[in-house]
C-alpha cells in the first residue's frame, strides 16, 4: 500500500518525481494503450530503422508509448517470454535510479553530508542482517568486480612497493590465487585479466573424490598445494570459497578452510547464494562460519526481488589508504550513490520483510524437496553415495538439507515392476540418453510452470539435472506454494513417460534389427526411442536416384505418420541435427506395443515404395502405349487414304464423289487404357449389352480397436485382438452373403428394398426367363448409331 506523504517533509519535486515515475511505470507494464487501439497507426517495431529527429521534438507520452513498443514488440511474438515481477519495493528501487540523478545536482557540501549518511547506513544495516560485525562495503554493478578490487587490496596489503613499482614486484615473487573447481566459470580467468596476472598465478583445486561431498573443495589437497607454492618462492594470496555452488548450492567447510588461511596468511573470500540464509533466526554452521571470511560478496536485488540494484561486498581491513588504492572507497560523493536504490528498499521492506521473503524461499524449496522424494525414479541432491563414511554423511546431510538450491535428476528405476520393456541392467549409453531425457523434462518444466523459475544445470558427476534455486527466482517471478504443487503435478504425469521411453528404447532397436528395411540411427542426445530411416531395397545404379528416393519416401513417410491417431510424436529430429532424411520417434507410453509401431514403420515405407515403382512403371509404360498408338493411327490413316483413293481426299471432288458413289466402309472407334497404355478398339463397347447396377461396396479393412484406444497402445484382450497399424491393417471377416444397396431415388433419397413374397412367379425370379434376357427389336442398332 502506498502510505501517504507528510505535506511538511516533502519536496514538492520529489513528490511530483514520485507521481511521474508511478504514471511511467503503469504506462511501460499495460500491454493496450490508447495508441494501440488505434488499428490505423501502425505501431513502430524494434528492428526499425531510427529516423531524424524531431524538429519540435515529442511530448513524454509519445516517448513512452515507443518504449513500451520496444519492450513488448518480442514478447508479442514470443508469448513464453516473462517479465520480471515489479512490486512496491521494486518501484522503491526505480525511484532511487531517479534520486540519485536528482541529488547529484545539489552542492557540493550538501552532496557530502547525504551520500555519506546514504553510504553509512546501508552498510550498517547489511553488516547486521548478514551478521558481518565490523565490516566495510564495496557497491559495484557486475558481481564480479567486488572480488577485482578485493584482490587488488590483497597485492597492495602483501606487496609494500606495489604502489611505487608496479607489477615488477610480482616477478620475484608470483602471487598464487586459489579457486574450487566448482566455482562459476569464468570467474579466474575474468580476475587474471583485470589484475594482469598470468594464468599461472590461478590455481583450481579439485572437489573431494573419495569422501564428501563431490562438489565441495579438498581441504586436504588445498594444504599440499599451498605448502608446495610456498617452498617454490611463490606467495600464496587469496582463495575463493562457495557458500553455495552456482551449479548445485553446496557449501564448503568454510572454518577448515579459514583455519587453513589463518596458517598461510591468505585472504578468505566467500560468495554464493547461501549466504542469504544469513539473515534468518537459524543458521547451519557451514554457512556461519563465512561471517569470520576476509570478505564476501552478496546479491541481495534477485533474492529480494529489486531491480537494478547493485551487488555488494562487505569487507575487514583497517588501513583506508590501502582501501582507497584499490578502489573500494572514493573520495566522489556521486559515486556514493551507488548505495541509494538499495537504501530506500531496505527501508520500505524493513527487516522483517527482509527475513520473510528469505524465509519463503526456503519454504519452498523444502515444499518441492518433500514432494520429490515421494516420487519414483527422481533423485535429489542429498542421496549419498555407498562410499560415504558415516561422519562425512551427516555433514552432508545437514548441509543439503538446509540449503535453499534443490537439484534434481530423473534414473531409471529398475526396480519397479514394468509393464515391458528391458529392465535388465544398463544398455550401452543409458546415462547420455537419460541426460537428453532430463534436459527436456527441464525444459518442459519451465515452458508450463514458468512461475517455478526451475532451468536445466549441467554438472560433472551426475550430469544433467533439473535445478529450482528459489532465492534467484521466487522474489523476481512471484513464485508461490500453488506454483510448486503445479510443478509436482506435471512431473508426476512425466516420470511414467519417462521411464516407458527409457525402456522401450532397447526394445524398439532390436526391433528395428529385424526389419531389412529399417536402419536404425545413434543418437544419445535424441529424448526419444530413437531414429530411423527407410532404405529402399530395389538395386539401383545411381546413387543420386538411390538418395532421392530415401529422401522422398523418409518425408513422405513423415506426413503420413504425423498424421496418425496416436500419442508417439514423429519429427525430423534436432534443428541442428547432423543426420538428415531420418523421422524421430519422440516418448513412449506404458502400454505401447513396440512391435506393431516397427511393422508399422515399415509397412508404411514399404507402401511408399511400391506406389512410386507402380508411379515409374506406369509412366513408362503410358510413354510407350503413346508412341504405339500414334504408330497405328498412322498405320488406320494409310489404310484409309488406300482404301478411298487420292481422288476422295480432294474437298470440292472428294463431295462429289461422295454424293454419286458413297463409301460403305464402317467407323472403327478406338480408346486409350491409361492403365495398360495401348490403343483399343470400342466395338466390344458397343455389341455387349452393359448390364447397370450397383456392386456391392468393398468393405473397409478395420482394426479390432477399442472405442478411443490410440494406435500403437496395447489392447486389454491381449493377444486375441488384432493390432493395427497405419498403413496395413488387419481386415474383419465379411460376412459371405452381401446384399447390395438399393439405387437412390430422383430426389436422392435412398428406397428401403422391397421384401420378396415366399412365393413368386417364375417367370420373374428365372434368370433364364425370355421376358428378363429379351429386349426390343431394334434397340441395340438404335443405341449403336445413336453413340456414332
Amino acid at each position: 500500500m502506498e502510505q501517504p506523504l507528510h505535506k511538511t517533509m516533502v519536496d514538492p519535486m520529489l513528490a511530483e518525481m514520485g507521481r511521474n515515475l508511478n504514471d511511467a511505470m503503469k504506462i511501460l507494464e499495460n500491454g493496450q494503450t490508447e495508441a494501440d487501439q488505434d488499428s490505423g497507426q501502425r505501431r513502430p517495431s524494434w528492428r526499425d530503422i531510427p529516423g531524424p529527429l524531431q524538429g519540435d521534438g515529442q511530448d513524454v507520452a509519445g516517448i513512452l508509448q515507443l518504449v513500451q513498443n520496444l519492450m513488448h514488440d518480442d514478447e508479442d511474438k514470443q508469448g513464453h517470454r516473462r517479465m520480471q515481477y515489479v512490486g512496491e519495493q521494486g518501484h522503491m528501487a526505480l525511484l532511487g535510479h531517479s534520486l540519485a540523478a536528482y541529488i547529484s545536482v545539489l552542492d557540493r557540501e550538501r552532496l557530502r553530508k547525504l551520500t555519506t549518511r546514504i553510504l553509512s547506513d546501508t552498510t550498517l544495516w547489511l553488516c547486521r542482517l548478514f551478521r558481518y560485525e565490523n565490516g566495510s562495503a564495496y557497491y559495484h554493478e557486475d558481481d564480479r568486480e567486488g572480488l577485482v578490487k578485493v584482490c587488488r587490496l590483497v597485492i597492495n596489503a602483501r606487496y609494500e612497493e606495489y604502489s611505487t613499482e608496479g607489477f615488477t614486484v610480482l616477478s620475484s615473487k608470483q602471487p598464487v590465487i586459489y579457486q574450487s573447481a566448482a566455482c562459476r566459470p569464468g570467474l579466474g580467468q575474468h580476475l587474471c585479466s583485470q589484475l594482469g596476472l598470468p594464468l599461472s598465478s590461478l590455481c583450481t583445486v579439485p572437489c573431494n573424490t573419495m569422501f564428501g561431498s563431490q562438489h565441495q573443495i579438498d581441504v586436504a589437497l588445498l594444504d599440499k598445494l599451498i605448502k608446495d607454492d610456498v617452498d617454490t618462492g611463490k606467495i600464496p594470496l587469496l582463495l575463493i570459497a562457495n557458500a553455495g555452488t552456482p551449479g548445485a548450492g553446496h557449501t564448503d567447510k568454510l572454518g577448515r578452510l579459514k583455519e587453513l588461511c589463518v596458517q598461510y596468511n591468505i585472504w578468505l573470500h566467500v560468495e554464493g547464494v547461501n549466504l542469504a540464509t544469513l539473515a534468518l533466526g537459524q543458521v547451519t554452521s557451514p554457512v556461519m562460519a563465512a561471517t569470520k571470511s576476509d570478505s564476501m560478496t552478496l546479491t541481495p536485488g534477485p533474492w529480494l526481488g529489486l531491480p537494478a540494484v547493485p551487488a555488494v561486498t562487505l569487507y575487514r581491513h583497517e588501513d583506508p589508504a590501502l582501501s582507497l588504492a584499490a578502489g573500494l572507497t572514493s573520495s566522489q560523493p556521486v559515486e556514493k550513490l551507488r548505495a541509494l536504490p538499495l537504501w530506500l528498499s531496505l527501508q520500505y521492506l524493513g527487516h522483517d520483510g527482509i527475513v520473510e521473503r528469505i524465509k519463503n524461499a526456503t519454504q519452498l524449496s523444502q515444499q518441492l524437496l518433500e514432494h520429490l522424494k515421494t516420487l519414483a525414479s527422481i533423485k535429489t541432491s542429498d542421496v549419498l553415495e555407498d562410499e560415504v563414511s558415516l561422519l562425512e554423511a551427516l555433514t552432508m546431510v545437514e548441509d543439503e538439507l538446509n540449503s535453499p538450491v534443490v537439484v534434481f535428476r530423473f534414473s531409471q528405476d529398475t526396480s519397479a515392476a514394468s509393464s515391458g520393456g528391458s529392465v535388465e541392467g544398463y544398455f550401452p549409453g543409458e546415462k547420455e540418453v537419460e541426460d537428453a531425457l532430463n534436459r527436456w523434462l527441464g525444459e518442459q518444466l519451465a515452458q508450463q510452470v514458468p512461475s517455478s523459475g526451475v532451468d536445466v544445470v549441467e554438472l560433472e558427476d551426475e550430469g544433467t539435472c533439473v535445478r529450482f534455486n528459489p532465492l534467484m527466482t521466487a522474489a523476481v517471478l512471484g513464485t508461490q506454494g500453488s506454483d510448486i504443487k503445479a510443478l509436482v503435478e506435471k512431473l508426476t504425469d512425466m516420470v511414467p513417460l519417462l521411464s516407458s521411453t527409457l525402456r522401450f528404447r532397447q526394445d524398439f532397436r532390436e526391433e528395428i534389427h529385424h526389419q531389412a528395411a529399417l536402419t536404425y540411427i545413434e543418437d544419445l542426445s535424441w529424448p526419444g526411442l530413437g531414429a530411423i530411416r527407410y532404405e529402399p531395397q530395389c538395386e539401383q545404379a545411381d546413387d543420386g536416384k538411390r538418395q532421392q528416393d530415401v529422401e522422398r519416401i523418409n518425408g513422405d513417410m513423415l506426413k503420413k505418420l504425423t498424421e496418425l491417431d496416436t500419442d508417439i510424436s514423429f519429427s525430423t529430429g534436432p534443428e541442428f541435427g547432423t543426420e538428415t532424411n531420418c523421422i524421430y520417434v519422440g516418448l513412449a507410453t506404458e502400454d505401447l506395443d513396440v512391435s506393431e509401431l516397427v511393422h508399422t514403420l515399415a509397412a508404411t515405407g514399404r507402401d511408399l515404395e511400391e506406389s512410386g515403382k507402380l508411379l515409374e512403371n506406369m509412366t513408362e509404360v503410358v510413354r510407350k502405349g503413346i508412341l504405339e498408338a500414334e504408330a497405328q493411327l498412322q498405320k488406320a490413316n494409310d489404310e484409309k487414304l488406300m482404301e478411298e483413293g487420292v481422288l476422295r481426299q480432294i474437298p470440292l471432288v472428294g463431295s462429289v464423289l461422295n454424293w454419286f458413289s458413297p463409301t460403305q466402309m464402317s467407323i472403327k472407334g478406338q480408346t486409350f487404357s491409361l492403365v495398360a497404355g495401348s490403343l483399343d478398339s470400342t466395338e466390344s463397347t458397343y455389341t455387349m449389352k452393359t448390364q447397370s447396377g450397383t456392386t456391392p461396396d468393398t468393405p473397409t479393412s478395420t482394426g479390432k480397436r477399442l472405442p478411443g484406444q490410440k494406435l500403437f497402445r496395447r489392447s486389454a484382450a491381449g493377444s486375441d485382438t488384432y493390432s493395427e497399424t497405419s498403413s496395413v491393417g488387419q481386415p474383419e471377416e465379411m460376412p459371405r452373403e452381401t446384399t447390395p444397396l438399393p439405387p437412390a431415388s430422383e430426389e436422392g433419397v435412398t428406397e428401403p428394398p422391397q421384401e420378396e413374397p415366399a412365393t413368386s412367379d417364375p417367370s420373374t425370379s428365372d434368370p433364364s426367363s425370355p421376358e428378363v434376357q429379351r429386349q426390343p427389336d431394334g434397340q441395340e442398332s438404335e443405341e449403336v448409331d445413336t453413340i456414332r
